[in-house]
C-alpha cells in the first residue's frame, strides 16, 4: 500500500474533503483472483460490507475503478443522521409505522456503528454527535402542518424528537424547529480511508484503478475487469452509487439528482455545531466543520435532476446568496462541489439480492439523500444476507419490493425522461464548432448524428457521440462538473475521453467518428470502458 496526494480531474469540483484527506492508494488488479466474496466499488456501502465480512472472517477482494476520493462519498457533506430527508410521514404513509419505525432505528444503529467502528479502530476523522434542528424555511400554512406532521410520525417511528421554539445561536433566526438529538457528523473521507486500512488489516484485499466491465452470479459467479482479469467468487456485491449491471429493473424504480454544496470560511464559534434542514423546495441543509484548514459553513441543497438543468452554475450562487442571508458571518466561498444523490420512489435505498440474478448477486443504491446512513445499513445487512443467509431488515430494503402506495411517484419518474428522446429530432445547440469557446460544451448536429463537443481550456476539441449507451438517449452538457449528463437515467461521462462517470451505463461515450468541421478534434481511438 502506498500513499499518494489527493489527484483530481481538473475539471472537476473539489469538496472540502478531497482537500483535506491523504486516503491510501493501492495497485491495481493485473492478474486472476478467488475470493469468497467479491465486491465492486469501495465507497461507504462497499467498504462496510468488506470490513463486517472481513471481521466475520470471510476472504473479500473489492474492486474500485479510481481512488477513494474518486467516488460519491467524497462528495457528500458528512450529515449523519436518522432524520431522514423523505420525512417520517411519507415513510408511514409508504411503508406502514412498522415500517417506519425500523427504519428509524436502522438509521441510528447505523450512526452508532460508525461511532464504534471510530473507536474501535482508531479512526480520526472528526466524528461528533450533535443535535440536528428541522426548521420550516418559509413561514405559511404548508410548512407549519408539514412540521406538525413530521413531528408526530417522527415520535410513532421511535425518535427522541422535541419541539423547540427556535435552534440556538445564529440559527435562531430560523423559529419553529423539532429538535433532533444524537446526530452526528464527521469528515467522510477520512473515515473511508480508515475504513480501509482496518479492512486490509484484516486480510482483506483492495485494488484501486481497476474497472468492472461486467458481473456473473450463479455457479460461475464473479467479476470480469477492463484489462481482462477476473476474480472469482461465490458472491458478489455492486455496490457502484447505481447499479451498472442492471440496465432497466432497478433504474425505472429510482432517478437521479444532482446536489450542490458549497463551503464558506467560518470564525470558530460564530454557528453552533449543529445539523440544520428546512423545509424549502427545493430544501437546503447545512452543517460546520472543522477541517484540517479551519472552521466551515457547509451549505448544501438546490437539487435538480440529473442532465436536467440549464444553468447548474448557478445553484452555488443561490446557495451563497441563501446562506450569505441566513448567516452573515460567513466569509469567502473556499468549496463548491456536486454529488450524485440516487432517489428511490418509496423513500428508502435498495439493498440485497439484485433482481433478474442469481441470488449470490447484491446491490446498495438509492440512498436518497442519506447515503452515509443507508451505505452503512448496506454493510450490515449484505454482510448479514451473505455470512447468515438472513437479516431483520432484508424485506424493508429488498431491491425486489413493489410498493404500490408509490406508484404515483413510479409513474412520475418514468415518464420525466420520455419528452428527451425528442432531442434527437431537435437541431444542434451551436451550428458549427467554430462557435464554441474554449472551456465550453455543447451538443450540434452531424447528419444524422448528434456530436457532444468540449473545446478545453487550451482551445483543444474533444468530440463524441451524444448518445447515452445506457437507452439511447442524448446527453447535456454540465458547465459545472464539466461532464455530460443524461436526463433520462442519469449516466454521467467525462468531457476529456468519453469515459463512465456514474452509471447505469456501462461503457462511456463513443468516440465521434465523423470528419470534424473546425480545429484538431481530439478523440481516442475507442470508447473508454
Amino acid at each position: 500500500m502506498q500513499r499518494t496526494p489527493t489527484s483530481e480531474r481538473k475539471s472537476a469540483s473539489r469538496s472540502l474533503w478531497m482537500a483535506t484527506a491523504d486516503p491510501p492508494v493501492f495497485a491495481p488488479l493485473s492478474a486472476d483472483a478467488h475470493a469468497r466474496v467479491c465486491i465492486v466499488g469501495a465507497g461507504i456501502a462497499g467498504l462496510t460490507t468488506a470490513y463486517r465480512l472481513a471481521r466475520a472472517g470471510a476472504d473479500v477482494v473489492v474492486l474500485e475503478e479510481g481512488d477513494l476520493h474518486d467516488g460519491q462519498t467524497a462528495r457528500t457533506t458528512g450529515h449523519l443522521s436518522d432524520a431522514l430527508d423523505d420525512r417520517y410521514c411519507r415513510l408511514e404513509h409508504l411503508h406502514g409505522e412498522q415500517g417506519a419505525r425500523l427504519a428509524a432505528h436502522s438509521h441510528g444503529v447505523a450512526i452508532d456503528m460508525i461511532e464504534r467502528t471510530c473507536i474501535d479502530e482508531r479512526i480520526v476523522c472528526g466524528f461528533a454527535r450533535v443535535d440536528g434542528y428541522l426548521v420550516r424555511g418559509h413561514d405559511d400554512a404548508r410548512t407549519a402542518r408539514l412540521l406538525d406532521d413530521e413531528f408526530a410520525a417522527a415520535r410513532r417511528a421511535g425518535i427522541a424528537v422535541e419541539r423547540v421554539a427556535a435552534p440556538p445561536g445564529a440559527m435562531a433566526a430560523f423559529g419553529d424547529a423539532l429538535r433532533f438529538p444524537r446526530q452526528a457528523r464527521f469528515h467522510a473521507l477520512d473515515y473511508l480511508g480508515g475504513l480501509a486500512r482496518a479492512f486490509v488489516q484484516l486480510g482483506g484485499r483492495l485494488h484501486t484503478h481497476t474497472r468492472v466491465d461486467a458481473v456473473d452470479g450463479g455457479a460461475n459467479a464473479g467479476a470480469t475487469c477492463a484489462n481482462g482479469a477476473r476474480v472469482q467468487a461465490e458472491a458478489v456485491v455492486v455496490a457502484t452509487n447505481v447499479p451498472f449491471n442492471d440496465r432497466i429493473a432497478i433504474h425505472a424504480k429510482q432517478a437521479a439528482y444532482r446536489t450542490y454544496v458549497i463551503a464558506l470560511r467560518l470564525d470558530p464559534g460564530a454557528v453552533p455545531d449543529a445539523l440544520l434542514w428546512d423545509m424549502c423546495e427545493p430544501y437546503h441543509y447545512v452543517r460546520i466543520a472543522h477541517a484540517r484548514n479551519g472552521t466551515w459553513l457547509v451549505v448544501g441543497g438546490e437539487d435538480r435532476k440529473t442532465g436536467q438543468d440549464d444553468a447548474p452554475a448557478v445553484r452555488y450562487e443561490v446557495l451563497e446568496s441563501w446562506a450569505r442571508h441566513h448567516f452573515p458571518d460567513a466569509l469567502d466561498v473556499g468549496y463548491r462541489w456536486s454529488g450524485q444523490v440516487i432517489e428511490p420512489i418509496d423513500g428508502l435505498a435498495f439493498l440485497g439480492h439484485n433482481p433478474g440474478f442469481a441470488d449470490n448477486v447484491y446491490i446498495a443504491t438509492g440512498d436518497s439523500g442519506n447515503g452515509l446512513t443507508h451505505g452503512t445499513i448496506a454493510g450490515a445487512l449484505i454482510a448479514d444476507l451473505i455470512v447468515d443467509g438472513d437479516s431483520p431488515l432484508r424485506a424493508l430494503y429488498s431491491p425486489s419490493r413493489l410498493n404500490l402506495r408509490a406508484a404515483d411517484a413510479f409513474v412520475r419518474e418514468t415518464l420525466n425522461f420520455v419528452p428527451y428522446y425528442a432531442d434527437w429530432m431537435s437541431a444542434g445547440e451551436i451550428e458549427g464548432l467554430g462557435a464554441l469557446p474554449a472551456g465550453e460544451g455543447a451538443v450540434l448536429r452531424c447528419g444524422l448524428q448528434k456530436v457532444a463537443a468540449w473545446r478545453d481550456d487550451a482551445g483543444a476539441l474533444h468530440l463524441h457521440s451524444a448518445m447515452c449507451p445506457h437507452l439511447g438517449c442524448v446527453v447535456h452538457w454540465n458547465g459545472a462538473e464539466r461532464s455530460w449528463d443524461c436526463p433520462c437515467h442519469g449516466s454521467r461521462f467525462d468531457a476529456v475521453d468519453g469515459h463512465r462517470l456514474n452509471g447505469p451505463a456501462v461503457h462511456g461515450l463513443a468516440p465521434f467518428q465523423g470528419p470534424a468541421r473546425e480545429g484538431q478534434a481530439h478523440a481516442p481511438p475507442r470508447a473508454r470502458m
